[in-house]
């Protein structure tokens, strides 16, 4: 019996993301501008950072490359909400708008002035240090702003008394940006993951199973105590990240047979240096609590691809009855000759970016970090593997590329099973 002949249709098989219980809906094919059927660009939460986000999807944009699917958590919600709410042409205008907005000058905006008059590490520190300390009295337009009176003199059961910023901003923020229109027509798929605060239960929001508005970005991005929770038809979510910081393991449960390319940029390193003292241990357990532990995701599916390819050849040789019987129809559903492209780009700090690195929203920060993912992105692209298939049915190629203080630095993995 030939292999199209077993080709059987029955339910697929697929790996449920850390606590949601579901698997994400399959994904048709759509045009890219690669070689490759689907292209997810994965955006994890960071805050600040998130302008990073936004410089590689311009670099993806001047090379031609849209995503077909926008995954994101947290501050990379709103970066997705915002891309795959607008017509390709309108994309990078609209990010800029919103990270111009969000890293204008407070109205002291003491620390803007020294911006351009000081250099060098230890005066950039300072300088950052004063702009977030601006950030924790100001806020950031069109998205936060600080409770008045604080949350410890509200009532206790109200939203006053749970957070101690006011959200409220960021609605019109995201209807002035987001055509919601758009993304609930499908043209790209959408998701965002939130966390439900009574359950503790990982939810994504998804636009193949749901009506996307603003209050379900507003509550990818609600990470307490800062933010309070968001109200969706009765319950309440907090930031994703609290669970998971990537949307990886949500696409790749998806089960869509597609050849895929994965963009995951990250904006917390998991790897780092020894901490010398108080200041840089509280920078390290940023990082290690949200960094996206993408490298071990992607081993566990390489292993998964391996372990499909190996049944595969098996069933080839199965004698027919065996080869129908149930438990093979169910193992060869699973089987999908799919190839992925894993390429994760991983922002790794300047020296002088302190604890407060995700709430700095100052002008000359926001530049630097969006500058920084144009040319990491940029300098994935010219790898000519990146965006070729690779060879064979469920060969898997990972990628990594990390930003150090602006030295080039070559894929640091590149394997394929």
């Amino acid at each position: 019996m030939d292999s199209t002949s077993r080709s059987l249709s029955v339910n697929r098989l697929s790996i449920s993301p850390k606590g949601t219980g579901a698997t994400a809906r399959p994904e048709p094919a759509k045009p890219s501008g690669t070689a490759f059927e689907s292209v997810a660009l994965l955006l994890q939460g960071g805050g600040a950072l998130g302008a990073y986000q936004a410089g590689v999807y311009e670099a993806l944009h001047a090379a031609g490359i849209e995503p077909t699917w926008l995954a994101g958590i947290s501050i990379g919600a709103i970066n997705s909400a915002i891309i795959a709410g607008n017509s390709p042409e309108l994309r990078v205008e609209k990010l800029r708008a919103f990270w111009e907005l969000a890293s204008e000058p407070s109205d002291f905006g003491w620390s803007e002035m020294w911006t351009g008059m000081m250099s060098g590490d230890v005066l950039r520190r300072w300088i950052n240090q004063m702009s977030a300390a601006e950030i924790m009295l100001n806020g950031v337009p069109g998205f936060f702003t600080p409770r008045t009176p604080p949350p410890y003199l509200a009532p206790p059961g109200s939203p006053q008394a749970t957070s101690w910023y006011d959200t409220s901003a960021l609605r019109p923020t995201l209807e002035s940006l987001v055509d919601f229109d758009r993304i609930n027509h499908g043209e790209t798929r959408f998701s965002v993951g939130a966390v439900n605060v009574r359950t503790g239960n990982f939810a994504y929001f998804d636009n193949t199973t749901e009506v996307i508005g603003p209050k379900h970005v507003m509550a990818s991005g609600a990470l307490p105590p800062a933010f309070g929770a968001i109200e969706i038809d009765g319950e309440f979510y907090w930031d994703g990240g609290l669970v998971s910081n990537t949307p990886l393991d949500w696409v790749l449960s998806s089960r869509s047979d597609l050849d895929t390319l994965v963009l995951q940029v990250d904006l917390w390193s998991a790897r780092g240096g020894l901490p010398k003292d108080l200041t840089e241990v509280a920078v390290r357990m940023k990082e290690v609590q949200f960094s996206s532990r993408t490298r071990a995701a992607t081993d566990q599916f390489r292993k998964l691809q391996h372990l499909r390819a190996l049944f595969n050849e098996v069933l080839q040789k199965m004698p027919t009855d065996l080869a129908a019987s149930p438990a093979a129809r169910e193992l060869a559903a699973a089987a999908d000759p799919a190839v992925y492209n894993i390429v994760q780009l991983i922002y790794r700090s300047e020296t002088y970016e302190g604890q407060s690195k995700d709430y700095e929203f100052s002008r000359r920060t926001m530049e630097d970090h969006w500058r920084a993912g144009h040319r990491d992105a940029s300098r994935a692209l010219h790898d000519p593997n990146v965006l070729t298939t690779p060879e064979g049915p469920h060969a898997v190629k990972v990628f990594d590329f990390t930003t150090s203080h602006g030295a080039d630095s070559a894929a640091e993995n590149s394997r394929r099973d």
